[in-house]
């Protein structure tokens, strides 16, 4: 599996350029049959290849992709110093870093205010608070699923995911069977509730940065994600041991400030949407807007900590009182690891599309085979590669296609990652947390159920959203 996955990263190497803007002010050489060319792809591949064996050799993956970065562009800035177009590069990377930089950033005030929240034990009591219900598994297999498929798009899949695991895992923990289903539904409900969210999935976002789709525009796509997760849920629901688990008592409550911080949180997406539909502003300027709010709440926090936290007992987790509240802990507590590899894709990716490969990889797909069969096809390679790099090819080939085609190539590389437990930030980090009750093979099993459901969703798009295309 990880052969394959290596072999069809590097079929798709040449889709990812970032500089289809370059490609029309630039002058570019074609270096698609020069040294240069096949050097790059081998030194991405090989990064790549790295990265697939991240919980193997413990190496952190940003680090090959930011190496391969900096080699792809030295070699490319050789070649084009010896013909004296030194300047046309640095523009070409340049672009390529504003691009990046604005996604990092809007990121990073999404998992500052993701963090500020964990802190503040907003997620445990949410936990707690299923626990203590009693629900059967079977109703507690569809709680969860669709408690994933409305957190995260808010909240990140892979943070959604995680919680939810920790539920199941708490009541149902000597259940492998209801354990592994449950995986399952949740890796499907988190990665279809990120698809018709702006800030459901970095796919979602890019596309909505980008200004190809509006923000309310994603909405479209609820009713086709629902049917993408509901499908594989009734098959597995007759799966579930209808057994009802007891109970327990364990009780979290949130610390000071808890609700103020998702109060702020949607203030700063609103913040954000508003920059940007009434204003014309890029999104990450009302992102760091919204920082600004957590920034001057913590500092409040931080002035009456002592007030409020004299007279509580010190243990108490209501009160927050162990450490003051600091954003900047937040900010440091970001998925930084995940945030520098984004900025090595980028570059590599950009490198590669720099150098050529961008007219033959948009002419094969979305001109041969036609737009719906490619975006179809674009969703089961984000199965076994990673979908970050496949929405850029997609991005920066800007292929003519209708706002129904946008739309739908925005859906399957968000839930064409939940055909495999591989394909999905989720599912390798559920694989982590579940070990032995959630495995590649267990969710294997189901695929054709969840394939049923990818088919389903792509079909429920075309139908409903006909007027689009």
């Amino acid at each position: 599996m990880k052969l394959t996955r290596k072999l069809l990263l590097f079929s798709i190497a040449f889709l990812i350029p970032e500089l289809a803007f370059a490609s029309t002010i630039i002058p570019q050489r074609d270096l698609t049959n020069h040294a240069v060319g096949y050097a790059a792809i081998v030194i991405f591949v090989l990064a790549y290849a790295l990265v697939m064996a991240e919980e193997f050799t413990h190496l952190r993956k940003s680090k090959p992709v930011i190496l391969a970065a900096g080699i792809i562009w030295a070699m490319i800035a050789v070649v084009y110093a010896n013909e004296g177009l030194t300047h046309e590069v640095e523009q070409a990377v340049r672009h390529n870093f504003l691009e990046y930089t604005e996604l990092m950033l809007f990121l990073l005030v999404a998992m500052t205010y993701i963090n500020a929240m964990e802190e503040r034990l907003v997620f445990d009591a949410l936990r707690s608070w299923l626990v203590r219900r009693g629900f059967g598994f079977r109703k507690l297999f569809w709680m969860t699923g669709f408690l994933a498929f409305f957190i995260s798009p808010i909240a990140d899949n892979l943070t959604t995911a995680l919680l939810m695991c920790a539920v199941v895992m708490a009541v149902g923990g000597d259940s492998v069977r209801f354990v592994g289903l449950a995986c399952i539904n949740i890796v499907v409900a988190a990665n279809a509730g990120g698809a018709f969210s702006p800030f459901g999935d970095i796919t979602t976002l890019m596309v909505w940065q980008k200004g190809i789709v509006e923000f309310w525009e994603f909405f479209a796509l609820f009713i086709p994600s629902l049917v993408n997760f509901t499908v594989p849920a009734a098959i597995m629901h007759f799966a579930i041991p209808d057994e009802q688990p007891v109970a327990s008592d364990e009780m979290i409550n949130m610390k000071r400030g808890a609700k103020r911080i998702m109060f702020l949180f949607l203030l700063t997406i609103t913040t954000a949407v508003g920059f940007h539909n009434f204003l014309h502003l890029p999104p990450v300027i009302g992102m760091l807007t919204g920082l600004s709010y957590l920034q001057f709440f913590g500092y409040f926090l931080k002035k009456t900590h002592y007030r409020y936290s004299s007279d509580i007992p010190f243990n108490d987790a209501r009160s927050g009182d162990v450490i003051p509240f600091d954003v900047f802990n937040k900010v440091a507590r970001a998925e930084w690891d995940t945030l520098l590899f984004f900025y090595g894709v980028v570059l590599c990716v950009g490198g590669l599309g720099f150098i050529g490969y961008l007219a033959v990889a948009s002419e094969a797909m979305y001109v041969q085979w036609g737009p719906t069969t490619a975006n179809v096809a674009i969703g089961l390679l984000s199965a076994i590669v990673d979908n970050i790099p496949v929405m850029f090819a997609v991005l920066t080939m800007q292929p003519d296609m209708s706002q129904g085609q946008w739309l739908l190539v925005t859906l399957t590389a968000g839930v064409g990652g939940s055909l495999l437990s591989i394909g999905s930030a989720a599912g390798v980090a559920l694989m982590g947390q579940a070990r032995g009750k959630y495995t590649f093979f267990g969710h294997l099993k189901w695929t054709p159920a969840i394939a049923l459901g990818y088919v389903a969703g792509i079909w429920a798009h075309l139908w409903i959203n006909d007027h689009m295309f």
